[in-house]
């Protein structure tokens, strides 16, 4: 099996364990173990070129406006993980409803993800975590089934 669905898989996995307790605590480390809000924007700057160089994933962001991207990914990964911010864009069901993404597009999202957090020297522990916390937004963001 691939480490994208190892990974995803130990995500959701997470995903259902965080929602015990502790969750909070949790994801406020994590926020810390990222960087903090400087840390999540040198992710964030690399992963777009990422996903804009890979042609899974590269047709779905050469559109937007990346740098509104980028920030909104920025206070949604900080909030998510506990951290100060407040996430201000749409909701990712209305946000995606449009956009045609099938299963194997976030799936693409996801590993380039994988391979810019490997990148950028975190730990693949860390890694699972914060995909734990997105996991449940697969969702509202896959709009064909």
């Amino acid at each position: 099996m691939n480490k994208t669905l190892i990974a995803l898989n130990l995500a959701i996995t997470l995903a259902f364990a965080s929602l015990a307790g502790g969750a909070h605590a949790q994801s406020s480390e994590l926020y810390k173990t990222f960087g903090e809000k400087p840390g999540l924007v040198k992710l964030m700057d690399d992963f777009m070129v990422r996903l804009l160089a890979d042609p899974r994933t590269g047709p779905h962001f050469k559109p937007a406006n990346q740098q509104r991207v980028k920030e909104q990914l920025v206070d949604q990964f900080c909030q998510v993980m506990g951290g100060p911010c407040v996430y201000k864009g749409a909701d990712m069901k209305s946000s995606h409803s449009n956009l045609d993404i099938k299963k194997s597009d976030f799936n693409a999202l996801v590993e380039v993800l994988q391979q810019t957090m490997d990148a950028q020297g975190i730990p693949f522990r860390e890694q699972n975590k914060l995909l734990a916390l997105l996991a449940p937004m697969h969702r509202d963001t896959i709009t064909v089934k």
